[in-house]
């Protein structure tokens, strides 16, 4: 399965997919419009359709349902362990989505003890209703922070 997100190179494809939005491209990975500012692969794509796309398509999207569910703060954790497990001198930073505000899924992160969370605000509050995506909210993004600080001010944000 090709996403747009994907193929288009897109920066906010973490956030979206945290917030549960994904574009799949059907059809193969090639689009036939050529816009002049996007990343897809453009053409004729002259193949044949995958019959088994529907189907491939239904359980890619019930393989996302199960990992959104807590906004994929899970796996983020399982990462960071991975990493302190097999290095333990390495310091990690990573870099998250607000998770809608769900303390729990942040909590999963700061549990897995990385050095250095990230969360990205984009933008000035009186601007942030215009240059970002819908679901965004400049308090929540400052509230991630926050929360850090609140469970574990050793970690730098």
């Amino acid at each position: 399965m090709h996403t747009v997100c994907e193929s288009a190179h897109c920066p906010n494809i973490s956030e979206c997919w945290n917030g549960g939005t994904a574009t799949f491209m059907l059809m193969g990975d090639v689009c036939t419009r050529g816009c002049k500012f996007c990343a897809v692969k453009t053409g004729n794509p002259m193949k044949q359709l995958d019959a088994d796309e529907p189907k491939k398509l239904a359980k890619a999207l019930a393989e996302i349902k199960i990992f959104l569910e807590d906004g994929g703060a899970s796996h983020f954790a399982e990462c960071i362990r991975e990493i302190k497990k097999e290095y333990p001198e390495m310091i990690v930073e990573v870099l998250i989505p607000d998770f809608k505000g769900d303390v729990e899924a942040l909590r999963k992160i700061i549990d897995a003890k990385p050095e250095v969370i990230a969360h990205n605000i984009e933008t000035i509050e009186r601007l942030q209703s215009k240059v970002r995506d819908v679901r965004a909210n400049y308090k929540q993004s400052l509230s991630v922070l926050e929360n850090v600080k609140k469970f574990s001010p050793k970690i730098y944000t």
